[in-house]
């Protein structure tokens, strides 16, 4: 299994996108893929033994697009290549635009001079707009025939042919066609005005699809462009693509960190706001890691590359980025299915409307079917039906990425927008993360116990820095989050180190061992309770006034008896509380899920002002709340870091990762919160809900533009109003359709996310 990803480019509509979605589908070997109209990119997952990817590439260009594989140069085609497109329909435009002007006076303004109305110079002026102009109209219009497929080219080819050969006929045989009742009317200004429309909404169209994707242009500017590189003890400035890992880089004051790796000589302060949000420096020294694109702001220091290409972190968040914008949201599959067998529907329906014209129609006949028919030709374009969706999806996701929201997928931005409960883990969300022990007390009878246990004070002078010196023996083999605090409160006090054997990490719940032929226990109350442990009376009323202050107690029991109490405490993030506030002001009912005692738990949600809270929950079990909740109809979304939650955000209908949790956690969640920043949850809700309202208003105008006109291009108004759609008319709304929507999209852009709703 493996997937490519590469740009497209020709395409001019979303019939082109589902057609080579289709081709590419059918390629031996291929197993799914998806084609993007709004970014014009591909993805596709395929079989390597199967599938030769040269195959994939030439299945695009055999439909008459040209599939780009990923260049080594980094430049980005779709730029280069819209560029380009730019400049080639503004040159076409002013040519256009000029002949047309001329057409229209001659035949609309009756003072125009005779020359002006003379048809064959309106022949001759109507030409090059039709095939030069119009060109590449034909030419996507053929190779769609020749692959058994039709697209908004082909009904423009189709409309505007229509009324260029009508006019040559009626201009060559008019004595013919008086002959059978027929008014030989020439129509040159009206097949030029609407390829004129056309091209100037495509070049609307394809400036205003430019600015979507300015959130990925603003990452793209971040990457450093050079190094300082040390080879065979000369310094090269090298391209960052010719890096490789190992590579010794200098890095002076003022500029970028080319690439990911680790400091080994200087010191610095470095401004890492790109990744975490904060405004103050962070100061580096040897042995620390730096990422690439921050900045350097003040020493001079020497690094070796660990991370090249696209291993890099920013690398890493611009492939999200960009495959999240290609990706496609169930809302989407409707307009898709449409879009397939639009156009046949469209052409069909254009004749039905000639052949109604034609026979119950009023006289002329002929003039009023042809008219008819050529308008809903060029009215019913499907352009602004496939840009709906993708256009604010490529919006939404760009915004999200500024502001450190990085969103996997199109389909975790919908499901986020129907949130309306969201469990957080407590430590490292609605905590600080950084747990330190305020509290270790020891029994009051402790030097009574531990004779009367048999314990030799071995390498302690008292019977307190015993008990430090077990602990922190066990505490330095745990991994859980609250031994490290402990670890580092014992370190400063120089605790005694002894062997510890049979060690037993019983998750959620404390550790085991054995210390001199003694059975060490630590871990929480319900640990010790199961463990049957006595208890201390001075270290149960201990224990009971920090729970009282949202403490996390820890209990330390010898061979069945309890000799030590440690109290840790996290302090709750400053900003909790306003993010609760933000989300209840929202509709979400926000949910505190722990591992913690329940007091401990409550005392805490309290603080932040949280309601409902799921207490002492083990790791293994957070996932089982979360689907329990999905069962009762609610749409979760779970909010954590670390590797136990891993299971849970997967669960979850939206899992969101903090920035500064584990990759596991990441790899999890639809959703990653950059920075270990609390109030961007809400406001990732927001832009969920912010996008799929964007995408609801694209395709309400979208299918109401068609469902409206259509019948109007056909003649409904006609009977009534005696009121029949010009075909000039229809391609300037076409031309709008298209540009609306886009403009639309782009207003995602303006969007405060800080602000609650």
């Amino acid at each position: 299994m493996k997937k490519v990803s590469f740009p497209i480019t020709g395409m001019h509509c979303a019939s082109c996108a589902v057609t080579t979605q289709r081709r590419l589908q059918k390629t031996p070997g291929v197993i799914s893929a998806t084609v993007n109209y709004a970014n014009e990119h591909a993805s596709v997952e395929y079989d390597e033994k199967q599938a030769d990817v040269s195959k994939i590439y030439a299945a695009v260009d055999s439909l008459g697009y040209k599939a780009h594989p990923d260049s080594t140069d980094g430049n980005d085609i779709i730029t280069i290549e819209r560029s380009r497109e730019m400049k080639e329909l503004k040159k076409k435009l002013i040519v256009s635009a000029v002949l047309n002007s001329i057409l229209l006076f001659g035949a609309m303004v009756p003072f125009a001079p005779a020359l002006l109305k003379n048809s064959w110079l309106m022949w001759a002026l109507a030409t090059p707009i039709q095939f030069w102009v119009g060109g590449q109209y034909y030419r996507s219009a053929f190779s769609g025939l020749k692959n058994r497929s039709a697209n908004m080219d082909t009904l423009v080819a189709l409309g505007t042919s229509v009324t260029y050969f009508f006019s040559i006929f009626s201009l060559i045989f008019a004595s013919t066609f008086a002959q059978v009742g027929i008014e030989a009317h020439v129509y040159f200004e009206v097949s030029s005005t609407i390829m004129t429309l056309i091209l100037l909404g495509k070049f609307l169209e394809i400036r205003a699809k430019g600015q979507t994707s300015e959130a990925m242009k603003k990452l793209l500017g971040l990457q450093a462009k050079t190094a300082h590189v040390l080879r065979a003890g000369k310094e090269l400035d090298l391209p960052v693509e010719q890096l490789v890992k190992g590579d010794r880089l200098i890095v002076k004051p003022g500029e970028k960190v080319p690439i990911d790796g680790q400091i080994v000589d200087g010191e610095t302060a470095i401004d890492e706001s790109m990744v975490t949000g904060e405004s103050l420096p962070v100061e580096k020294k040897k042995g620390d890691l730096v990422i690439g694109a921050t900045i350097n702001q003040s020493g001079a220091f020497e690094m070796i590359a660990m991370k090249v290409g696209s291993e890099t972190f920013l690398a890493q968040i611009i492939e999200l980025v960009k495959h999240a914008q290609g990706s496609r949201a169930p809302i989407q599959k409707l307009t898709d299915r449409i879009a397939g067998v639009f156009v046949p529907t469209v052409i069909i329906i254009s004749l039905i409307t000639f052949l109604l014209w034609f026979n119950v129609g009023p006289p002329p006949q002929f003039l009023h079917a042809l008219i008819s028919m050529i308008s809903v030709l060029i009215i019913a374009c499907p352009c602004a039906l496939g840009l709906a969706t993708p256009t604010s999806i490529m919006v939404g996701i760009g915004k999200g990425a500024e502001h450190g929201i990085l969103v996997k997928d199109a389909e975790a931005l919908e499901r986020a927008s129907k949130v309306n409960i969201i469990i957080f883990d407590k430590t490292g969300t609605l905590t600080e993360g950084k747990p330190s022990v305020r509290g270790f007390e020891v029994a009051d009878n402790i030097d009574q116990l531990l004779q009367s246990i048999g314990i030799k004070k071995s390498l302690a002078k008292t019977a307190s820095a015993y008990i430090e010196g077990v602990v922190f023996s066990l505490e330095t083999k745990s991994h859980h989050p609250l031994a490290r605090a402990i670890v580092t409160y014992l370190t400063d006090k120089k605790a005694p180190i002894y062997k510890v054997e049979k060690l037993i990490d019983i998750g959620g719940k404390g550790i085991q061992a054995q210390i001199e032929g003694h059975t060490i226990l630590i871990g929480t109350q319900n640990f010790m309770e199961q463990k049957k442990t006595v208890p201390s009376k001075n270290l149960s009323t201990l224990s009971q006034s920090w729970k009282d202050q949202a403490w996390s107690i820890s209990f330390v029991a010898i061979d069945q008896y309890q000799v030590g109490v440690i109290g840790i405490s996290d302090s709750v993030k400053t900003t909790a509380a306003a993010t609760i506030v933000a989300l209840k002001k929202m509709q979400v009912t926000p949910v505190m899920m722990t591992g913690d005692n329940r007091q401990t738990a409550e005392a805490i949600a309290h603080q932040v002002g949280i309601i409902e809270v799921l207490a002492e929950v083990l790791p293994q079990d957070k996932e089982k709340k979360v689907s329990t909740l999905k069962k009762q109809g609610k749409v979760v979304a779970m909010v954590g870091d670390g590797i136990n939650d891993a299971p849970a955000l997967a669960a979850a209908d939206v899992g969101m990762a903090m920035g500064n949790g584990t990759d596991i956690a990441i790899e999890s969640a639809g959703i990653t919160l950059l920075r270990s920043d609390i109030t961007l949850v809400p406001q990732a809700l927001k832009l969920s809900k912010s996008t799929m309202r964007n995408i609801r208003q694209n395709l309400a105008w979208a299918f109401g533009y068609n469902l409206i006109l259509v019948p109007v291009a056909m003649g409904v108004l006609y009977p009534i109003f005696h009121i029949q759609l010009s075909p000039m008319l229809a391609s300037a709304a076409m031309a709008l359709s298209s540009v609306s929507v886009v403009s639309n999209a782009l207003r995602l852009k303006s969007i405060k996310l800080s602000e609650g709703r």
